[in-house]
């Protein structure tokens, strides 16, 4: 049963000082003690609320009234993006009515609240919305904003409809670096000491960088490395303008780096670097990797189809591979070679593959990583499906591969199909100390970020669902712990 507040009173203590008492239904007496905790206390509670929960709170006294306005978190969303139908809402929108009506409304409500804002600095500044370079002059003014705030972590989440960059994407500018392009093509990147506007803005505070649909080169990429001394986390997403990206030296904070879906992008360096977790999606392109001890954690996910796709990227990362405790592949499409023998990942102790489930030598490429994971705990299977015939579909048995550290498997994308059916069965052969099985028919993998989301055929993955529990469970032993998402 909620409780509903009668009346407020204020009434004096023993000290003096007075009080604001409240009276709920039954009478009882609330005392209002959170207005009474420290002011800084105050802001930091309302900092963990959505925005607009936190504006909402300047109605609840005088004292109340403008605590949001010191919120170190600016959390810029007006609508739920995860939400699949929220996001084809807006895709299916015309130009004019989602990127200039709706742009527009968006940008004058960000406008008012950092007009709004009174706190010192923020910690947290996120954008997300529709916007492209017609609303440039707007963003520059919140980035400029949130830097003079000292922000530790800039999201700069910009949404758009179809496939890849556009030619109207919002381009990050040279200026707020403090030079002109001309300048940096001529005196390479600029230090924070050297002079120029960028002096009085906090790069010294940013520790994490997230861009989606931001045209960056890779000269600006290298002056948020080279001048950002806190800075761990960097993701670019779909960046127009990346064509070389180099993270060199071990002067160079960054820990984490996500690089997906930019298209132009041709060339990757890490060299002498302290990285420690390092995804990619996009193209295969050359991948330079020298003196990364750290690197433990490595997602690569291809765009496109390559045959020799699997020794490439173990040719690739062959200078981190014993030390590699992480690894996450999209192997669809490649082809198994059985003369090829994988290197032994020694350390590695989590595996995540998504492949083609009826791929007709599926098991024996999945038995070759069994193979050169001989200390590996954790197995995530993604089961994509690739003709069209689903049911007929056929695959070759494979050789015998027990595994005896092996505990937790997870199959994604599971259907009730024989190829699939298969890949639990030869796993719960050959896992010899196989703890727990989980059945999950919701696929990890989707459309890249940006991208038009298609709605998931809720029905087909019901199906799924009722085949696990029917049919699959009564395949597993009693000892093995069986879960069905």
């Amino acid at each position: 049963m909620s409780t509903t507040f009668q009346s407020v009173q204020l009434k004096d203590d023993e000290s003096g000082k007075r009080r604001k008492i409240i009276k709920d239904d039954d009478h009882k007496v609330v005392e209002d003690r959170i207005s009474e905790l420290p002011y800084e206390v105050i802001v930091s509670i309302v900092s963990l609320l959505p925005l607009k929960e936190a504006v909402a709170t300047s109605i609840l006294s005088r004292r109340w009234r403008s605590v949001w306005s010191s919120t170190t978190t600016l959390n810029l969303e007006t609508v739920n993006f995860e939400d699949l139908e929220t996001v084809n809402y807006f895709c299916q929108l015309d130009y004019d009515k989602r990127d200039q009506e709706e742009g527009q409304k968006y940008v004058n409500w960000v406008n008012h609240v950092l007009e709004q804002h009174s706190g010192q600095s923020i910690e947290r500044f996120r954008v997300i919305f529709f916007l492209d370079n017609e609303f440039s002059s707007s963003i520059d003014k919140w980035v400029q904003f949130a830097m003079e705030k000292r922000v530790q972590t800039l999201e700069l989440d910009l949404l758009t409809t179809g496939g890849g960059w556009h030619d109207d994407d919002y381009t990050f500018p040279y200026k707020l670096l403090g030079m002109e392009k001309e300048e940096f093509a001529s005196n390479g990147i600029p230090s924070l000491g050297s002079g120029g506007y960028y002096n009085n803005i906090g790069f010294k505070s940013l520790k994490v960088i997230h861009f989606r649909h931001v045209g960056v080169t890779g000269e600006v990429v290298e002056f948020f490395l080279s001048n950002c001394p806190l800075l761990e986390r960097l993701s670019l997403d779909v960046a127009k303008n990346l064509v070389n990206l180099r993270v060199v030296g071990p002067s160079i904070a960054l820990k984490y780096l996500e690089i997906k879906y930019c298209q132009r992008l041709r060339n990757i360096e890490i060299c002498d670097s302290n990285i420690v977790s390092f995804i990619y999606c996009g193209s295969l392109i050359p991948l330079h990797l020298k003196n990364v001890p750290l690197l433990v954690d490595v997602t690569y996910y291809k765009w496109k189809a390559y045959a020799e796709f699997t020794r490439i990227v173990f040719s690739q990362f062959s200078p981190c591979l014993s030390h590699i405790e992480i690894l996450k592949l999209d192997i669809r499409e490649a082809v198994y070679n059985q003369n090829h023998v994988l290197p032994i990942l020694a350390n590695l102790r989590h595996l995540q593959l998504l492949v083609d489930a009826d791929y007709h030598w599926s098991l024996g490429r999945l038995a070759s990583f069994m193979k050169a994971s001989p200390y590996m705990q954790r197995l995530v299977l993604g089961l994509n499906m690739k003709t069209s015939n689903k049911k007929i579909a056929k695959i070759e048995k494979a050789a015998e591969c027990p595994h005896y550290y092996l505990k937790e498997v997870e199959i994604s994308g599971y259907r009730g199909y024989k190829c699939c059916v298969k890949h639990v069965m030869y796993l719960k052969k050959n896992v010899v100390a196989l703890e727990k099985i989980v059945i999950n028919p919701v696929r990890f993998w989707c459309a890249p970020s940006g991208y038009e989301i298609n709605v998931l055929k809720v029905d087909e993955e019901q199906n799924a669902r009722d085949h696990a529990i029917q049919y699959l469970k009564q395949k597993m032993p009693s000892t093995i712990e069986y879960v069905c998402l």
